[in-house]
């Protein structure tokens, strides 16, 4: 007996119309945008808002939503442009951006998207994943708790600081021991110009984060 499948999903351009103002509901904190549907993804599963801005040069701000972080969505629909509530650049439009995002549908339609700069993004994306490591290698599985609270506060007030097994090593000159207290702060190679002075700091880092 052939085992039932389950239907598949809508696509996003079908779920999330193009040009259409809608109001969704994002986990975790039930945050709730508005705005109006730009375009979907479906390889990244992406949802692109355009909503309009006042009181800034800029004309419109964009947002990106994963599809999986939608609880709620449901159309909304700008009060009658032919009645009273249609004023350009007036009070109505302004409450109908902090309302539903978006002053007047057609005029948002006309909007370009901003310029996005390939190399800025490819710049972007190679920081993002050198902190990344950055913070990785700031991670020992092996310390303890207090350890690597030791470590966070050294690494946040020295810059220079690594791991050297279950040992920290501080600007390549002090290395402080477990359990990571005072006593155990060595000065073990004066010649980068670190002296007691230098331990001594160490020592009172070490010293307040063990307090706390």
């Amino acid at each position: 007996m052939a085992n039932k499948t389950s239907p598949s999903p809508s696509p996003l351009s079908q779920t999330y119309p193009i040009n259409t103002l809608m109001e969704l509901t994002l986990a975790p904190d039930n945050t709730i945008i508005r705005g109006l549907i730009y375009c979907t993804d479906e390889i990244s599963q992406s949802i692109v808002i355009q909503r309009s801005l006042v009181h800034t040069t800029l004309s419109s701000e964009i947002t990106v939503v994963h599809a999986q972080s939608v609880l709620e969505r449901k159309s909304i629909e700008l009060p009658n442009s032919n009645g009273d509530n249609s004023q350009e650049g007036g009070a109505n439009s302004e409450e109908n951006i902090k309302k539903y995002g978006v002053a007047n549908i057609e005029e948002i339609k006309k909007l370009p998207l901003p310029n996005v700069s390939r190399k800025a993004l490819e710049e972007r994306e190679r920081r993002a994943i050198r902190l990344a490591e950055e913070s990785l290698s700031h991670v020992n599985q092996k310390a303890t708790p207090a350890g690597q609270k030791i470590f966070d506060k050294l690494l946040k007030a020295c810059n220079e600081v690594v791991w050297d097994g279950q040992s920290i090593l501080v600007l390549n000159h002090i290395r402080v021991d477990p359990p990571y207290t005072p006593s155990e702060c060595h000065l073990i190679d004066r010649s980068g110009g670190l002296d007691e002075h230098s331990l001594e700091r160490v020592k009172k880092i070490v010293g307040a984060a063990a307090s706390t």
